[in-house]
Formats: C-alpha cells, structure tokens, sequence
C-alpha cells in the first residue's frame, strides 16, 4: 500500500504547539494549498488541509514559522474519529508530517508580512540602498521574476537566447 503527501502551502495561522502527558510536542497547523486551475471567474481558489507534526520537528515548526509561512511538508493521510461533549461521533481526516521545509527565507517572509500589515515584526527589513537590489527584492517577494526578466537590473529584459543556455 501507498499512502505519501507532498504538500507545498502557506501557514493559515501560527502553528499550534502543544504537549502531550508524557512530555511529547506535538504542533498542528493548516496549509493553504493553491489549486492547479481557476474557477470560471478567473480567480484560483485553495484548499485548506489540517497538518500535523510530532517530537523535535514540531518544536523546530512552532519555533520558526509564522502565519503566510511558505512550507513544504511530506507525510500521510490519516483518519480518526472520537466522540465529542455532545456525544456525536467526529471524523477527522489530516495529513501527519513525517518532515517539513522552509521554502522562503525569514527575509522575504518578513517583508510580505511588513507590505500586507500583518503581525508584529522583530527585525525589520531593510533593503539596501542600491535600486535594483531592491527591486528584485521586491519582485522576488511577488512572484514577478519571470523567465526574461533580469536579476541584476530594474525590470530590463535579458538578452539571452535559448540556444546559449548550457542545458
């Protein structure tokens, strides 16, 4: 049998660290997934997806990722079911992490949490003073980086062909 998740999403919110009795961390968290295609109005819509992260790893997620986090996770679907206070029966359905990867670094990650006003920062970012610097920064932070697009200048196309690439 198989049963591997690879899920690559943005924290909905800080992770939630707790303790189990006998002293074990355990962290739970829910990634926004984007969808491969767009609804019929153009918008792509995510799916939301309970995860799960046990022991050392969990105290590593809780400790460095933040809500937007940009994470990769690696694990398997789990199900289980317990009956609540009101004594119906629950089903949950979540994906317990085996490992995780921070896939931006804490620099980029502040700045978009600095530009959308969200959460109180520590460090602030503080591009340098040279222009195109920042802009790539800026550009890289939303995704603007395109295939022409130059890394070293502000927004100039690169004058490359494909048949000068070595691969």
């Amino acid at each position: 049998m198989i049963n591997n998740v690879v899920l690559v999403g943005r924290l909905t919110k800080d992770p939630d660290l707790r303790y189990t009795p006998n002293g074990v961390a355990v962290v739970t968290f829910t990634l926004a997934v984007n969808r491969n295609f767009t609804n019929q109005s153009g918008n792509r819509e995510a799916d939301f997806i309970n995860c799960v992260l046990w022991r050392k790893p969990a105290e590593a997620l809780a400790n460095f990722a933040r809500k937007g986090a940009l994470i990769g996770v690696e694990g398997r679907i789990q199900t289980r079911n317990y009956e609540n206070q009101q004594g119906q029966k629950v089903y949950v359905t979540e994906v317990v992490c085996e490992n995780f990867q921070m896939l931006e670094s804490k620099t980029v990650s502040e700045q978009r949490r600095q530009e959308s006003g969200t959460g109180n920062m520590n460090q602030q970012f503080n591009p340098s003073s040279n222009q195109s610097s920042s802009s790539y920064q800026n550009d890289m932070s939303q995704g603007n980086l395109g295939r022409d697009t130059n890394p070293f200048g502000a927004g100039s196309q690169i004058d490359i062909s494909d048949d000068d690439l070595p691969f």
